[in-house]
């Protein structure tokens, strides 16, 4: 999706609109080799966290995947407790991919909120209605290999059994929210839960983007353009970055090698400048948790108070910050004109491609669009009501216009690509 100058500019405005921005980690239900994580193992994630030497605030605040205690059926997280005896704040998980009911994570967090009372509710900040299950159901997900998913549909009808269900409890003016990564929010079949939402939480790894040049000091530069892409999607609702990091060992993925000197550059170059007390922020990671994951992102070593590098941020970096205008630009062709439009109707057979097409006339058609790219130099224009192309190669047709794959829709309707 293209976002426009107006868009770009309130980006960060958007980003911080939450009540505080907290800094944060994730943390899983159990350790990495499977086993299950209990009330002092969270009390040493957190109690680390906060004492972190170099960091560039207080990183109090953890987020969690599940309300469930690791091995068993509905006994809440012992994660809840110990946040309560560190003062962290939390950012509750339902955790929805593959089930058709919440009704057990439901469960064990009542039984949370009626043994902890205020004690416990007032430390949440926030609720994610699953994590990834719109990717996971993605094409690019299954590609991946990314697990089961869930669709839309069964998200929106989570979101509306939580709100229900703790309409008349302390947890009731909590922000409710859902994670997914930037290219699932972008995708126009995925509206109905983010109309749904308070919050959108996104999760974004540079270095997970293969064939769009990710080697790390790129990784700035792609990672801006996803956040802004997710901000544009949002539609003035807060977005939060509920994960992302670099990896410090593994193997390469592409072009991204994983080391401890390129997790400190993405730290600088995206912690430091993007993100860090400016939106709600929770790193990958303090600790691994995923054996199944050759590369690892723990950023201390058996929850070392002094991490693997110094996580005190420069004064300068790498990365170029463009201008509203700068982006506005770049929409364009080098004349500021559109290097090319396609559109179709409803009852129009034909299928029309021009060059120099004027924005205004895309702005006619297409309502809602999400696209799915295979060729890395067409760039998709996100116009209000229109989609339009243009090719970085010049001012011409794009010769790989048919690479794309369009899902369009209009005021009435699906209209096929």
């Amino acid at each position: 999706m293209r976002f426009t100058a107006t868009l770009f500019a309130s980006a960060l405005a958007i980003g911080a609109s939450a009540s505080s921005n907290y800094l944060g980690f994730n943390s899983g239900a159990t350790k990495a080799d499977y086993s299950a994580k209990f009330k002092s193992d969270f009390e040493a994630e957190f109690r680390t966290a906060q004492a972190l030497q170099g960091a560039p605030g207080m990183f109090n605040a953890v987020r969690l995947y599940t309300n469930i205690q690791a091995y068993s059926q509905e006994d809440p997280s012992q994660a809840f407790e110990a946040a309560i005896n560190t003062k962290t704040h939390i950012l509750l998980g339902i955790w929805t991919s593959g089930t058709n009911s919440i009704d057990k994570e439901i469960n064990a967090l009542k039984k949370a909120v009626s043994a902890h009372g205020t004690q416990f509710t007032d430390l949440v900040i926030g609720i994610s209605i699953g994590s990834e299950d719109l990717y996971r159901n993605s094409k690019t997900g299954i590609k991946n290999k990314g697990g089961v998913g869930n669709n839309p549909d069964a998200i929106v009808r989570f979101i509306k059994q939580f709100k229900q269900d703790f309409s008349k409890t302390t947890l009731a003016k909590v922000p409710v929210g859902h994670v997914d990564t930037w290219d699932a929010w972008t995708n126009s079949t995925n509206k109905p839960v983010i109309d749904s939402v308070d919050w959108l939480g996104v999760d974004e790894y540079p270095s997970y983007q293969s064939g769009e040049n990710n080697n790390i000091k790129n990784a700035g530069k792609l990672f801006d353009e996803a956040f802004q892409k997710t901000v544009a999607a949002a539609g003035g609702k807060p977005v939060w970055v509920t994960e992302t990091g670099w990896p410090v060992s593994g193997p390469d993925w592409d072009q991204a090698v994983a080391s401890v000197k390129n997790a400190k550059h993405y730290w600088n170059e995206i912690g430091c400048r993007k993100l860090f007390n400016k939106v709600p922020t929770f790193w990958y990671n303090l600790r691994d948790s995923n054996p199944d994951n050759k590369l690892k992102f723990a950023i201390t070593k058996d929850l070392s108070t002094k991490p693997l590098f110094d996580l005190k941020c420069p004064t300068k970096f790498e990365t170029k910050s463009r201008s509203a205008s700068e982006l506005d630009r770049e929409a364009r062709g080098p004349r500021g004109e559109l290097v090319s439009c396609r559109r179709r109707r409803r009852n129009d057979k034909r299928r029309v491609t021009h060059v120099g097409f004027q924005r205004r006339v895309c702005r006619r058609f297409i309502r809602r669009c999400s696209c799915h790219f295979q060729r890395r130099r067409l760039r998709p224009e996100a116009l209000c009501g229109g989609l339009c192309w243009r090719c970085r190669l010049g001012r011409r047709p794009c010769p790989a216009l048919d690479d794309a794959e369009f899902h369009i829709w209009s005021d009435d309707g699906f209209l096929p690509p």
